[in-house]
């Protein structure tokens, strides 16, 4: 089991970063928040969690060890595979996820792409009593170091599955709407507006 690479940052993309660590570059899937606190040629050091299958072993990598712990919890509730558990997590942050799941909030797990009301009360039934106090809310997702933040959000929600067209036109809607807003706000207007990806 792969817990964590340390290494220099070589390529950034939508959904993934990869990091080479003693001349081996590693794949790692990350949420956009993540991916955006990270730049090409520096080191960095991410806590990951491997998901073993069949066909494949994926790495998804974390910040900080609160969201790779929801990650693992997620994927308990019957339903949330890997894919849905980082959608979640890049939807709502650590303390805002422990928060809906312990007061059994339907409504902002339903914001989650591909969560519907079925499978948010499951998760609810099931995770709130294994969530701990939510503490209190940090500041929203700084934007990255390159691009607008109406850029960056459309090439995270291209990274979750959407169409770019698709992508290009909920992120303008919601920048219509809010043309102040920041990218964590961007990110869950467009996503809202666009429903769970087909």
């Amino acid at each position: 089991m792969i817990a964590s690479v340390s290494g220099e940052v070589i390529d950034i993309a939508l959904d993934h970063a990869v990091v080479e660590c003693a001349g081996v570059g590693y794949r790692v899937l990350a949420t956009p928040p993540t991916l955006g606190t990270l730049t090409r040629g520096e080191h960095v050091r991410l806590l990951t969690a491997m998901v073993v299958r069949e066909d494949s072993m994926t790495l998804y990598g974390f910040t900080d060890p609160d969201a790779r712990e929801l990650f693992g919890l997620l994927q308990t509730v019957s339903g949330v595979g890997p894919r849905l558990a980082m959608s979640t997590l890049a939807v709502l942050e650590p303390d805002r996820l422990r928060r809906a799941l312990a007061d059994s909030d339907v409504k902002a797990l339903t914001s989650v792409p591909g969560i519907g009301k079925r499978v948010a009360e499951r998760l609810t039934v099931e995770l709130r009593d294994k969530v701990g106090p939510a503490a209190a809310v940090a500041g929203g997702v700084s934007a990255g170091p390159a691009g607008s933040t109406g850029d960056q959000v459309t090439e995270a929600l291209v990274g979750l599955g959407f169409t770019e067209n698709a992508a290009s036109q909920a992120v303008a809607a919601a920048l219509a709407e809010a043309p102040d807003a920041d990218s964590s706000t961007l990110l869950r207007t467009a996503l809202a507006t666009l429903g769970p990806r087909r």
